[in-house]
């Protein structure tokens, strides 16, 4: 008999190449992997032949399995088969729920561990020559999620517009207007906007512009989730990346 055991795995961003080798491990080990819609699949090819892959995506407009549904699967399949692989994008502390999943497995005896992941939060603004902080420009950043669990957007995007600091925002695409809204009502309206769709994949699309031109740069742009908003001077502090080769492609437009 296998112990039961979940280990909450980060996948990083996107890029194949930004995950952990302790995350690789983790994968190569495991006997059931639950993995996400956000993780580039290529990672699959380090598990087992023998390993159980199960999709339980969950994207806006695609819920394979409800997160209680979840839940229940990872201490089924640990008490049938052993070691459970959660493979989440990102770090799976950052909004990836992986806190809630091991709080929930804990109470059926089975061990838990994590791997930390690269947060999208930090590298796919750095993929696009973004430093969230820069002296002179931010002294520090704020993540925040755009939707809540009641579907509202944060209450923290106001607290943040009062800011100078950098803000990120995760999931928010489907608030920008409320979010162009809150900084405009602080006077914001100037302050440089980055929106980066699928980062730091081959499909990775770019739009820069300020709170009172975002808007429009997003429809002309054609971008959508997943993507990550960056606002802040330091999007006017871009550095030149020999990495972003597919800038023709890229073109910034700043109506």
């Amino acid at each position: 008999m296998k112990t039961p055991k979940l280990t909450v795995v980060g996948a990083g961003p996107g890029d194949p190449e930004l995950i952990t080798l302790k995350a690789i491990k983790a994968i190569e080990s495991a006997d059931v992997i639950l993995y996400d819609a956000l993780i580039n699949v290529v990672l699959l090819d380090y598990a087992s032949p023998n390993a159980e892959l199960i999709f339980v995506g969950k994207r806006k407009g695609c819920y394979a399995y409800e997160q209680n549904q979840i839940n229940d699967l990872i201490v089924a399949r640990a008490k049938s088969h052993g070691h459970v692989v959660r493979l989440k994008g990102g770090d799976p502390f950052i909004f990836g729920r992986g806190a809630e999943e091991i709080d929930f497995v804990r109470h059926y005896g089975i061990e838990t561990y994590v791997v930390p992941g690269i947060s999208s939060a930090l590298a796919v603004p750095a993929y696009q020559g973004i430093p969230l902080t820069k002296r002179g420009a931010s002294e520090s950043f704020w993540v925040i999620t755009g939707t809540t669990k009641s579907h509202q957007l944060s209450k923290d995007v106001k607290l943040a517009a009062q800011s100078t600091a950098t803000v990120v925002i995760l999931m928010g695409m489907g608030k920008l207007s409320e979010i162009v809204d809150v900084f405009s009502s602080e006077g914001k309206q100037n302050t440089p906007v980055a929106i980066i769709q699928n980062g730091t994949t081959e499909n990775e699309k770019f739009g820069v512009g300020t709170i009172s031109t975002i808007y429009g740069i997003v429809e002309k742009q054609n971008l959508s989730n997943p993507a990550i908003i960056v606002i802040g001077e330091v999007v006017n502090q871009r550095v030149k990346l020999n990495s972003i080769h597919t800038e023709v492609n890229q073109q910034l437009i700043t109506a």
